[in-house]
């Protein structure tokens, strides 16, 4: 069958060729474990039960991941090993389970979610993207998702071309996350601080581009009022694949700053910063060909 399960469209026939995601009809996953560097209302104290699967329909040249993306690195997992290590996730205490570059896998989440939630699994289910979706994909999970952490790269087509192959990002992604919203609301916590539902808007603040979360954080004012909450994020890491200026610098302290500043101006009234400390590939966990869960 011709995919067409991403903005990209390409149509191929995954059962006989890797798409543009670089997925074959099989899904892969890379590491499946409690993970404690989210923000804190997902890894709580107790850790976010994370599956990494292999393969993204965006391959951002500054990908920290870069070693997933093209689809091949992981171990095959049926529906019901899925399915399986949801509930085993559950059982180790885990706040969640929280779905890594989950976009082409959306057949087969689809059917291990109900499969998961008909035998048991009762934490919230995090849908952890890019935001390069389909409407209609994101329509798939209605009712199987309870959290949303869509990261919002751009507004500018020129940086969503150069850094993503993708000149139609922002209007993609910013119809996706108003689906994400219709279906589950903004962001709301429980009496522990720990997130139950709902949507939080990520994005990650670029060396040299901070013109560009200017506008991303407009956008979000206009579309989604200054309510909305949102992870502001400092965390980029230069990796040596990339040499692409200004992308092979790190993020400075006057940048992260100039866009914390801009985002106070706005009136944003739910907004998670970080420290410039989170940057470092010591935040980017191990990824394997084997899965010990």
């Amino acid at each position: 069958m011709a995919c067409s399960i991403c903005p990209r469209n390409c149509k191929i026939d995954r059962t006989a060729a890797a798409g543009f995601c670089g997925c074959s009809s099989v899904v892969r996953v890379a590491r499946a474990a409690l993970h404690y560097d989210e923000e804190p209302s997902i890894s709580g104290t107790r850790g976010s039960g994370t599956i990494f699967f292999s393969g993204c329909n965006l391959k951002c040249i500054f990908c920290q991941n870069m070693v997933l993306t093209d689809g091949t690195l992981g171990e095959v997992f049926s529906v019901e090993r899925l399915t399986e290590t949801m509930l085993k996730l559950q059982a180790l205490s885990a706040h969640n389970i929280n779905l890594v570059t989950p976009t082409p896998h959306r057949d087969a989440l689809v059917s291990a979610l109900r499969a998961a939630k008909s035998s048991g699994l009762s934490i919230p289910v995090v849908y952890n993207t890019n935001a390069y979706e389909s409407v209609e994909t994101v329509r798939a999970y209605e009712g199987l998702v309870d959290i949303y952490l869509p990261d919002l790269k751009y507004v500018d087509a020129r940086l969503s071309l150069k850094f993503s192959r993708a000149s139609d990002y922002f209007e993609t992604a910013i119809e996706a996350i108003a689906e994400m919203i219709r279906q589950v609301g903004p962001m709301v916590t429980d009496e522990n601080g720990i997130a139950a539902r709902g949507v939080r808007i990520r994005h990650l603040v670029l060396p040299g581009c901070v013109f560009d979360t200017r506008n991303v954080l407009d956008a979000i004012r206009d579309r989604f009022g200054v309510d909305c909450p949102i992870s502001l994020m400092s965390q980029f890491t230069p990796i040596p694949e990339c040499t692409v200026k200004p992308l092979n610098r790190p993020l400075t302290k006057r940048e992260y700053e100039s866009a914390v500043e801009y985002c106070i101006s706005l009136g944003f009234t739910n907004v998670f910063t970080q420290e410039l400390s989170s940057v470092g590939r010591s935040f980017t966990p191990p990824f394997s060909d084997h899965v010990d869960l």
